[in-house]
């Protein structure tokens, strides 16, 4: 284990300890003991609210608090979603910095896909297809960020999963898609299904362009061009 020292009495104290995922850490009043933390008591809700912000802990009334698996996630999402805050315009710049690193991750992640993630691709995209050919016209939301991230699946690269992740978490909290019509839609699963078909065949190369192709879609949403006005309400999705 590296010898790395955290601004953080309480995660220094969980390395040293040698806590792993799932295990119930120390009460407050035995964390401000001096034998474990010893600072006061308002110092370790202080750094314990730093954790659970950062994911790394979860705070239950019946359980205690409990080591979480580690994610990247929450710490992106929390600094990306003050940035749109901000400036709703960070989000082309976040979104840029997802294309290039899906198309540099792309050719291993593909390559880590198995049939049954290819057929749950597929199921995917017929989801998302019925939801728009229903007589009552539903935005596949749900099934457009299960299709990108369902690519990514296998990678076992936590940091690249924590921003793909993050990305869509932002996607939906800007609504992109509630400003974009029919035919932007049809026009991105038929993107979809080129792509999963692509994949399939073994020619990754072919995928990864059509994916390229496929994000410059993103630019000529009318919300791309209508940012300045827009609002984003953030509180519930930084604190999930």
């Amino acid at each position: 284990m590296a010898d790395i020292e955290l601004d953080s009495d309480l995660l220094n104290y969980i390395i040293k300890q040698g806590f792993q995922p799932g295990d119930r850490l120390p009460t407050i009043s035995e964390l401000q003991d001096p034998d474990n933390l010893g600072i006061s008591v308002s110092k370790v809700r202080e750094q314990l609210e730093v954790a659970r912000a950062l994911g790394l802990v979860e705070v239950r009334s019946k359980t205690g608090t409990r080591l979480k698996d580690y994610s990247f996630t929450p710490a992106v999402r929390l600094s990306l979603f003050y940035a749109l805050a901000t400036d709703l315009h960070n989000f082309e710049q976040f979104g840029a910095l997802r294309t290039h690193l899906e198309v540099a991750f792309w050719h291993e992640a593909c390559a880590l896909l198995t049939d049954e993630d290819k057929a749950e691709l597929r199921q995917t995209i017929e989801a998302a297809r019925a939801k728009l050919s229903s007589n009552w016209i539903r935005i596949p939301t749900e099934e457009h960020r299960a299709f990108h991230l369902g690519v990514f699946k296998r990678l076992e690269n936590p940091f690249v999963i924590g921003i793909l992740e993050a990305y869509w978490d932002a996607y939906e909290a800007v609504e992109l898609n509630r400003y974009a019509d029919y035919a932007y839609h049809k026009t991105v699963w038929d993107y979809h299904e080129r792509i999963l078909d692509a994949i399939c065949a073994g020619d990754f190369d072919t995928a990864r362009q059509t994916f390229i192709e496929h994000t410059r879609l993103l630019r000529h949403q009318p919300r791309m061009q209508d940012m300045d006005n827009a609002t984003v309400e953030l509180s519930a999705k930084v604190t999930e």
